[in-house]
C-alpha cells in the first residue's frame, strides 16, 4: 500500500494519492488546487514567478524558505507546510503588509511577477521581525525573482515600506503543533503513475534502499534533478529521496576538518566554511545561483552533480576537502578532484551515495582567494570560476593548489602551474612563469558564455589579481581590486 502525501495548505492538512511523484508543487497548486496566484515563467528556477514558502520542522523548530515551486517535486511536501500568495490575504480581508507595501510604492505593473515578489518579500518580513531589512539583505532576498516592466527600484521601496506599516504576526508555535502531528515515524514510501518514491528517515534505511534499487535517482534539493524533468522531460523511473534523512543535514568541526553533510542545504554549508573564510567565501556565497535556490538546493548534490561549471567546487578542490562516500560495505573517503573522472563521470559505484563533504579548517599563514566571472553579478553561470590557496615557508611557497571551473570537461587542479609556484618565491617572476603554465594545463572550449581565448586570457589575469592581493610586499586591499566594491 502506498501512503498518501500529507501537508499543511491554507489552515487544513492535505492529502493527495495517485500524482506521478515528479508532478511539480505549482503543477499541483494551479491544476489541482485551483490557487492560480502562483504563476508559471521559466520551468527551471530563474525568474521566481512561481515562488512559495515552504515550512519544515527541523529538531522541534519551524524553519520557513522561499522556494521556486516550478522544480520542486509533490512529495517533498510531505510533512511540511505550504504557504503560497493566497495565505497572504488577512482574515478580515485586508492586504497583509508586503502587499499593502507593493501598491503603496507602485511595485507592479502587468502583474505577473508580484506574486514571486510578494513571497519572496514575505520570507523577508518573517525574519526580520518588524526591523528595517538593510539594502544588502533586499538584494539577496529578491536575487532569484526577475521583473520584466516594473523595474526594481520601486519594489525595493516596498522591501522597505513594508516593515513600517501595522505588524501583522505569525504564528509560529501553532505552526510547529501542526506539523509535529504529520511526522512519520518511519520512512515514507509513495507511489503514483506507475512509479516509486522513496524518502527514507534513517540512514541505515538509506543504505538499504540504495543497495536494493542502485538505479533509482537520488533526490535532494531538486534544483537541478527538477529540470531533467521540466525542461528535458525525462522520465526519472524510482526515487530515493534523502531530504529526511537527519543524518545528512548534520554540520560538525571534527579533527581539523568541517564535515557537511549531504542534505545540507546550500545556505547552511556556506554559511559554515564562510565563518571561517568571511573575506574569502562571502561574496561566492551570495553570487551562488539565488535565495530560493540555495534554500533548497545541497552542497552534497553539487559535489555529486559534478558539473564542471559549478561554483563551489574550484574552491573546496584549493582547501584540500575530500568527499566521503556511503554504501553496504562503509564509508569510503576521496580526495574531491579524485572523484571525478571525467565529463559527468565520477568515481562511485552503483550502490554509493555521497554521505558528507569535509572542508579542512583554515591553518595559519593561508592564503585563500575565490573569484567568479560571469555576465551578471546575481543568479548567473560562471564563465570562469576560479580558487588558489598558497601557504609559505619563510619566503618560500610550501604548498600551493590553484583549481578552476569552466576551463575543462571537469573541476580541475592547474597541476603545472603549481609545480611552477612550489619552492619558489612569490615575485612578479614567478607569476609570469605559473601563467605561462596554466596554458598548458587548460585547453577550454568556447561557448554560449565565453570564448576558449576569453576564459585562458582571463584565467591567468584572476592568478596576477590573486598574485596582486597576495603579494609580499605592498599586497593590495580587496576594494582596489574588486569592481563591485569600487562601485559600492
Amino acid at each position: 500500500m502506498s501512503d498518501p502525501i500529507r501537508f499543511y495548505y491554507q489552515g487544513a492538512v492535505h492529502e493527495v494519492a495517485g500524482a506521478a511523484p515528479t508532478r511539480t508543487i505549482l503543477q499541483h497548486l494551479r491544476e489541482d488546487l485551483h490557487c492560480t496566484g502562483t504563476k508559471e515563467g521559466c520551468a527551471e528556477g530563474d525568474c521566481g514567478a512561481c515562488t512559495v514558502v515552504v515550512g519544515s520542522l527541523e529538531e522541534g523548530r519551524v524553519e520557513l524558505k522561499a522556494v521556486n515551486s516550478c522544480i520542486q517535486f509533490l512529495p517533498t511536501l510531505d510533512g511540511k507546510a505550504l504557504f503560497s500568495v493566497e495565505d497572504l490575504r488577512q482574515p478580515d480581508g485586508a492586504l497583509h503588509p508586503v502587499q499593502q507595501a507593493l501598491v503603496e510604492c507602485h511595485g507592479s505593473q502587468c502583474g505577473f511577477c508580484t506574486p514571486g515578489f510578494a513571497m519572496s518579500l514575505w520570507g523577508l518580513y518573517l525574519k526580520q521581525d518588524g526591523a528595517a531589512p538593510t539594502r544588502a539583505q533586499v538584494d539577496d532576498a529578491l536575487s532569484g525573482n526577475l521583473c520584466r516592466c516594473t523595474g526594481y527600484r520601486p519594489i525595493i521601496d516596498a522591501a522597505r515600506r513594508m516593515c513600517e506599516l501595522p505588524k501583522v504576526e505569525f504564528d509560529e508555535a501553532a505552526l510547529a503543533g501542526q506539523l509535529a502531528a504529520l511526522q512519520r515515524g518511519e520512512g515514507f514510501d509513495y507511489a503514483g503513475d506507475g512509479k516509486r518514491f522513496f524518502a527514507p528517515r534513517t540512514m541505515a534505511e538509506l543504505v538499504a534502499l540504495r543497495s536494493a534499487h542502485p538505479q533509482a535517482v537520488l533526490l535532494a534539493g531538486c534544483t537541478d534533478v527538477g529540470l531533467w524533468v521540466t525542461k528535458q522531460m525525462r522520465e526519472l523511473g524510482e526515487i530515493i529521496y534523502l531530504g529526511q534523512v537527519a543524518e545528512l543535514k548534520t554540520i560538525a568541526e571534527r579533527e581539523g576538518m568541517i564535515e557537511i553533510g549531504a542534505g545540507a542545504t546550500l545556505n547552511e554549508a556556506y554559511g559554515a566554511v564562510c565563518r571561517h573564510h568571511p573575506q574569502e567565501l562571502t561574496e561566492m556565497w551570495r553570487r551562488f545561483a539565488s535565495l530560493p535556490i540555495r534554500n533548497a538546493g545541497t552542497l552534497g548534490g553539487n559535489v555529486a552533480n559534478g558539473s564542471p561549471i559549478g561554483d563551489s567546487m574550484p574552491w573546496l578542490i584549493a582547501l584540500g576537502s575530500q568527499v566521503v562516500l556511503r554504501g553496504p560495505q562503509g564509508e569510503r573517503v576521496l580526495a574531491l578532484e579524485d572523484f571525478y573522472l571525467g565529463y559527468q563521470q565520477k568515481d562511485m559505484r552503483p550502490d554509493e551515495f555521497v554521505q558528507a563533504v569535509r572542508v579542512p579548517l583554515p591553518q595559519p599563514g593561508l592564503r585563500f582567494r575565490t573569484y567568479k566571472l560571469s555576465k551578471r553579478f546575481d543568479q548567473d553561470i560562471s564563465a570562469v570560476c576560479a580558487a588558489f590557496a598558497i601557504s609559505f615557508d619563510g619566503e618560500r611557497i610550501a604548498s600551493a593548489r590553484i583549481a578552476f571551473g569552466g576551463m575543462a570537461a571537469t573541476p580541475k587542479r592547474a597541476a603545472l602551474a603549481e609545480k611552477v609556484l612550489l619552492g619558489a618565491s612569490w615575485t612578479e617572476d614567478t607569476l609570469r612563469a605559473a601563467t605561462a603554465a596554466l596554458a598548458q594545463d587548460y585547453a577550454p572550449l568556447s561557448d554560449m558564455r565565453a570564448s576558449s581565448a576569453y576564459r585562458m586570457q582571463a584565467a591567468q589575469n584572476l592568478l596576477r589579481r590573486f598574485w596582486l592581493e597576495t603579494r609580499i610586499d605592498d599586497p593590495l586591499p580587496r576594494e582596489a581590486v574588486n569592481a563591485f566594491a569600487l562601485g559600492a
